[in-house]
């Protein structure tokens, strides 16, 4: 499966939506002169979503071996606008989160806790 097709797979089970990906965006966010996120956030139109047309999704890598990787989805709701607030939100609610860090995250403007994979 490929790494656009897995991601719109995450965006269907956690969203409920199909979804075309529109493209992909570089992103690094810095901390105090840190690097703190560095990678590639795809972009994508969700085909009738009653609350956003867009989403961004990416892959993070844990340091669980049982399960090493993540999926991050962040809906295009404001004050979500651009690929680089998405990184953002997702930075902060990894830090608020009401789930274990190593549990996927589902990132929108609504307080609800993430799913899982």
């Amino acid at each position: 499966m490929s790494y656009i097709k897995e991601l719109q797979d995450v965006i269907w089970k956690e969203h409920g939506v199909a979804s075309r990906h529109i493209e992909s965006v570089p992103v690094k966010k810095t901390f105090g002169g840190e690097t703190i996120w560095d990678g590639i956030v795809e972009m994508f139109y969700l085909f009738n979503h009653p609350k956003a047309t867009r989403a961004y999704a990416w892959v993070h890598t844990t340091n669980d071996p049982t399960r090493p990787k993540q999926h991050i989805t962040v809906l295009h709701i404001p004050p979500v606008t651009s690929a680089a607030i998405a990184v953002e939100a997702a930075i902060i609610r990894g830090l608020t989160s009401c789930e274990p860090p190593e549990q996927p995250q589902r990132v929108g403007t609504d307080s609800r806790c993430c799913d899982k994979d």
